[in-house]
């Protein structure tokens, strides 16, 4: 009856939310997408004077590369180490190096990314669980697995998307991410996010949410419309969506149906792009 589990999930998803009927009026294969070249767009870095953060749009108001010597990270600022790398193998390195970040004294691994680095949708978390830590990769423990049952539910999987968090190492019981570390690791995030150079952006969870726009808002007020978000690097905005942690849901399985909504604000815009 079912091809995978995965498709079991996804119907389990669909169905606590009282979707029974789920048809379009014919087939499409929502998880192909146009190749994304593997040049980094010039025009996406080019030197612009914007703060990074919320920007009020019309549509709302709110290979493996050797590394040269002088790119291991040492104590310092981390703004100036993410600027220093030109592609993710590089940023990745000088992440893994970084060792003035207390996090890491107490995690096991460095949880820097997984899914595809080429895809057109960024997902950005909060910071690594346990199981997460064990392993070495975003959103593989329960939390995780919700999150890939909510994006196949609109048709995505890893490979058409890509994920990180804003916090590398895992914080001791699973506790918030204080904002000293949030804003210590901040750079390393804008940076990956300008290296990557998505077309989307959804941020999971009310502390990515505010950490990436630096905004006060929690995330009742900051989803459920589109926002932008732009470094000085980058050009053009990159269009941003704001959703429930997975782990909330869990909690408070009676918000499904507006994490739904949301999924169909993205799915929406990626049909439209």
């Amino acid at each position: 009856m079912f091809n995978s589990k995965q498709d079991y999930e996804t119907l389990k998803f669909l169905y606590e939310l009282g979707i029974d009927e789920v048809f379009e009026p014919s087939p499409t294969n929502k998880t192909r997408f146009p190749k994304r070249s593997t040049k980094l767009k010039e025009d996406h870095l080019a030197a612009n004077n914007v703060k990074p953060g919320i920007s009020q749009t019309t549509e709302t108001k709110s290979n493996k590369e050797k590394i040269p010597l002088n790119l291991m990270p040492h104590a310092g600022s981390t703004k100036t180490l993410a600027a220093q790398a030109k592609t993710l193998h590089e940023l990745r390195t000088i992440v893994e190096n970084y060792n003035e970040c207390s996090l890491k004294k107490t995690a096991t691994n460095t949880v820097f990314s997984d899914g595809n680095p080429q895809a057109r949708i960024m997902v950005i978390g909060e910071a690594p669980g346990a199981d997460e830590d064990r392993e070495g990769r975003p959103f593989v423990g329960l939390s995780g697995k919700l999150l890939d049952r909510m994006f196949a539910a609109i048709g995505l999987d890893r490979t058409t998307i890509y994920i990180t968090n804003i916090i590398f190492w895992r914080p001791p019981g699973n506790r918030q991410p204080t904002s000293s570390e949030t804003n210590l690791c901040l750079p390393f995030v804008e940076r990956h996010i300008e290296l990557v150079s998505p077309d989307f952006l959804v941020l999971v969870g009310g502390t990515s949410a505010k950490s990436i726009l630096q905004s006060t808002e929690g995330i009742m007020k900051l989803r459920g419309k589109w926002l932008s978000y732009q470094t000085p690097a980058m050009t053009k905005p990159i269009k941003t969506l704001a959703i429930f942690h997975p782990a909330y849901l869990l909690r408070a399985p009676g918000q499904k149906r507006l994490a739904w909504s949301d999924l169909l604000m993205l799915k929406q815009a990626i049909d439209q792009a």
